[in-house]
């Protein structure tokens, strides 16, 4: 009988973890220019491993107790592709080890930390890298290709500061909030794990406005073709009428 090592398994279904039901807390975005930087602490008892995606964290149990969340705080989104991304452990009594980077895992950056005494412990660590917030380019979910039309388009509604000149929220935010609605109905409803390939904000200058795009999947060795959309307020971020439909 052949035995296939723990962190082969876990190593090998990263995609899948990194969008299955768990523990997942949206990052407080505090703000601010330069540099990027995320600091995150949880509470672990055994082994859990933090999938940090742009302004998503997910939480993910080993081994032992349930691991918890403390605080989830960054200047700014992590970038699909940071530039010069290092990973710094803080606090904690056992071991903390940055097992994935962006670049190796389309955009997503994985941390295990390995708790040996028994009882829950806080473990605190810093991702930090170079410039700021690049919109998804240059790598990972909706960039993996060329820079699309939409990044021309959308910034022609953004200030130097990030923000939109038409609302009070970010529409960088309502675009990725978009996809990750999107991809988390597409691995609900069909059981795939999906690929961004176009997004882009249309501004009705109200305060419903709709993100919409083009996602793929591959199943059975075809690919299945989507179209969705997001109808989202500018002024609170709320998205609503959320829809994606099969591309027959």
């Amino acid at each position: 009988m052949i035995t296939i090592p723990k962190s082969l398994l876990v190593t090998a279904f990263l995609p899948l973890l990194a969008f299955a039901q768990g523990d997942s807390r949206r990052a407080d975005i505090r703000g601010g220019g330069g540099n990027g930087k995320c600091t995150i602490e949880v509470e672990v008892d055994g082994v859990a491993e933090v999938i940090i995606d742009r302004d998503m964290g997910y939480l993910r149990t080993v081994e032992g107790q349930p691991a918890t969340w403390r605080r989830f705080v960054c200047n700014q989104p992590m970038p699909s592709n940071p530039n010069n991304f290092r990973f710094r452990g803080i606090d904690g009594r056992g071991r903390q080890t940055l097992i994935r980077t962006p670049q190796q895992n389309r955009g997503r950056a994985v941390v295990q930390l390995e708790d040996a005494k028994g009882g829950r412990h806080g473990y605190t660590f810093d991702v930090e890298w170079d410039g700021g917030f690049d919109g998804g380019s240059g790598g990972g979910r909706y960039g993996d290709g060329p820079r699309r039309d939409r990044d021309r388009d959308r910034d022609r509604d953004w200030d130097d500061d990030g923000r939109n000149r038409r609302g009070n929220w970010d529409a960088r935010q309502a675009e990725r909030a978009c996809v990750s609605e999107v991809e988390d109905r597409i691995s609900r409803d069909y059981n795939l794990s999906a690929r961004i390939d176009r997004v882009r904000l249309d501004d009705n200058q109200g305060s419903r406005d709709t993100v919409f795009g083009q996602a793929s999947a591959r199943q059975r060795g075809r690919t299945i073709f989507f179209d969705f959309e997001c109808r989202v307020n500018l002024n609170n971020g709320n998205i609503r009428n959320v829809r994606v439909t099969e591309r027959r």
